[in-house]
């Protein structure tokens, strides 16, 4: 995992370098790192127009570094302020942005610069907040963002993503220690467990609660997530109805029972197999959510808490006394609509802040997707910050997430615990939709899924 700072944290790690590195030594090493960027992305830099924009703080002396070096290897530089006239960009096959750093809390308008015209950030890009990615004025798009020491969280959440193209992380010397919050990468796949030699179907067992007239593929679909990420054997608890169903998988033990036996069994079957997943396609009727309350209170496995499961609680208040009511960990996956309903009023621009609020009132672990997927454990369970940015817009479609909350559910199965459970799952899930090479469809999914963990199997 990387870690990821917010700006106030960058600034206490600047601080406690400088007690033993100098200013200006750190300023050299990250205009070296840039000017090297910035000879990568263009593959030589000898007579290439090149344009920075330095500001006056430690961002625009980076900058000057940078320029420096570049002219030494051939590049036709220009050094300009912040906010430069029109024709100070003309001819530019590359502008710096290192206008201004993490500190910025003003607006900045960027200069308009041509298509084709490829930009490389200092640190963070210039007008978008640090710490939660909102745009201070009108930033750049960067091609990109060559950050100092550490993940900046505005760089990851926000309009973050979409401003500060590929991101690099240069080690110039600066420590960062212990860090609330991390990125998992693809070298965290490491962390999937192998299943033992001894293990048997009852080793990761998960029950799925899930499916209804109409919503079987919900079922199915977490089903099958499930058993691609390793549990042994899935046990589906669904109600008996008159409805005629499609077929199910075989791979899967199917429990239809009479309504008025549905929580007794679903309690029972919690009994035996090592995590619960409840909701998908489950239904939003009086009955099944009366049920699902009752489910999550009396709860004895870990349960990952999805769609009709999170509309069956109607506040942070409800869902906090179901909570405290037993003790196995519960996560939950709730789209944008559903953390706004939980909070009761509509999300603000620190979506970050939003979704700690919600861990923090209800005592469960968050999963809040995105492209940035953040999983956020409650303050009272020393409170941890995972992020997830392996996901694809591919995976905007309709039961992606029910494969999603099957895969956490066997990662919880096998004994990972929260929240690294939650986000093995959305990175799993995440590199799965990244392979599909035409359209992708949820009953893709669990098949790609068991790619992914094989080959980091195979990796190791």
């Amino acid at each position: 995992m990387q870690p990821v700072v917010t700006a106030d944290e960058m600034t206490a790690c600047d601080a406690t370098a400088l007690k033993t590195i100098s200013h200006d030594v750190l300023v050299r090493r990250a205009g070296m790192v840039v000017g090297f960027a910035v000879g990568r992305l263009l593959q030589g830099v000898s007579g290439r127009r090149i344009t920075v924009l330095a500001g006056p703080g430690s961002n625009g002396a980076d900058g000057r570094i940078a320029a420096a070096m570049l002219t030494r290897r051939g590049a036709r530089v220009n050094v300009v302020g912040p906010f430069p006239e029109s024709h100070d960009l003309e001819g530019s096959e590359l502008i710096v942005d290192a206008a201004f750093g993490t500190g910025l809390s003003r607006e900045y308008v960027a200069p308009k610069i041509e298509a084709g015209v490829r930009v490389v950030a200092v640190d963070i890009v210039s007008g978008l907040n640090a710490t939660t990615g909102e745009c201070l004025g009108n930033p750049c798009l960067a091609d990109l963002t060559v950050t100092m020491a550490a993940y900046k969280s505005g760089l990851l959440l926000g309009h973050g993503p979409e401003h500060s193209g590929t991101v690099s992380v240069a080690d110039i010397g600066i420590p960062i220690g212990a860090s609330s919050m991390a990125l998992l990468g693809h070298e965290d796949l490491t962390s999937v467990p192998r299943r033992a030699r001894d293990a048997n179907k009852w080793s990761a067992a998960v029950g799925v609660v899930a499916g209804s007239p109409g919503m079987e593929g919900a079922a199915s679909l977490c089903s099958l997530g499930a058993l691609r990420a390793g549990s042994g054997m899935v046990r589906l608890i669904t109600r008996r109805s008159d409805t005629q169903s499609p077929p199910w998988p075989p791979d899967v033990v199917r429990r239809e029972v009479e309504p008025e036996d549905f929580v007794a069994t679903v309690l029972d079957e919690a009994r035996r197999v090592k995590a619960l997943v409840v909701g998908p396609g489950l239904g939003i009727d009086e009955a099944s959510q009366r049920a699902i309350r009752e489910i999550i209170s009396k709860r004895t496995c870990p349960v990952v808490l999805d769609a009709d499961g999170i509309t069956a609680v109607k506040d942070l208040s409800t869902l906090r006394q179901l909570v405290d009511a037993a003790a196995s960990p519960v996560i939950m996956t709730p789209h944008d609509g559903e953390l706004a309903r939980l909070l009761g009023r509509a999300l603000g621009s620190d979506r970050l802040k939003d979704v700690r609020e919600v861990a923090d009132q209800s005592g469960v672990t968050v999963l809040s997707k995105g492209a940035t997927t953040l999983v956020v454990s409650p303050a009272a369970h020393q409170q941890q910050v995972l992020m997830v940015n392996a996901g694809t817009p591919a995976l905007a479609t309709a039961g992606t997430g029910d494969v999603l909350s099957g895969v956490i559910a066997a990662m919880l199965a096998q004994g990972v615990v929260l929240p690294l459970a939650g986000a093995l799952g959305a990175h799993i899930h995440g590199c799965a939709g990244a392979r599909a090479t035409s359209t992708l469809l949820a009953s893709d999914l669990p098949n790609l899924v068991g790619e992914v963990i094989e080959e980091a199997h195979r990796e190791r």
